[in-house]
């Protein structure tokens, strides 16, 4: 990583985080959904802030290939590129929480250095990682794109799960099983988890 131009300055907003979560009615924070590509990470994202949303609440969906299609257009899928991919999206969404909004993200980021390094970037409790828990046989039956199906013939490199490994998380705030759970009972337990931890009123 390159070292920061010393004649670059951080410019203080005059409006802060603690004035915008007041507006907004609730704290912000990073939700992280991690795990297999099909094990519903994007749909659960979605379908929580579909919750959110109904509840008045300031969000956004930080989707991995919607982020690829602009964002990190120029990157690629190895293990540097994928670095990257998180590094940036780590910082787009700390902007995010400063500006008093929670910030969904749904990423396979497969690697726990790469997670850790989003979860450092800002005070405990800003960071909730969210392990979207779901065999890898479950998630290839999901395989909408057929992309499984082309790793298993050598077609896609570095592919998680089958060329490339995936990290469990070692300590997750949010295990969700999204292999065997109904779509509402996965955002219902993200929901309570974010009212016991004072994330949102009551």
């Amino acid at each position: 990583m390159q070292a920061i131009n010393p004649n670059i300055r951080w410019h203080q907003a005059s409006i802060s985080r603690q004035q915008r979560e007041s507006q907004a009615g609730h704290r912000s924070v990073i939700l992280w959904f991690t795990g297999l590509s099909g094990s519903g990470k994007s749909t659960l994202a979605h379908a929580v802030e579909q919750a959110l949303h109904m509840q008045a609440c300031r969000t956004f969906v930080f989707d991995g290939d919607n982020v690829r299609h602009g964002l990190c257009a120029d990157l690629g899928f190895s293990a540097l590129d994928r670095q990257e991919n998180i590094r940036r999206i780590g910082e787009m969404s700390k902007l995010f929480i400063e500006a008093g909004v929670i910030a969904l993200t749904a990423f396979i980021s497969p690697f726990v250095a790469d997670r850790d390094r989003v979860r450092n970037l800002v005070s405990p409790g800003d960071f909730i990682e969210i392990y979207c828990r779901a065999p890898l046989e479950v998630c290839e039956g999901r395989d909408v794109k057929g992309l499984y199906a082309k790793a298993r013939r050598g077609e896609i490199a570095d592919f998680t799960g089958i060329s490339s490994p995936y990290e469990v998380p070692e300590a997750a705030e949010l295990i969700v099983d999204t292999g065997s759970q109904a779509l509402e009972e996965c955002v219902a337990q993200v929901i309570l988890y974010l009212r016991q931890q004072h994330i949102l009123p009551g």
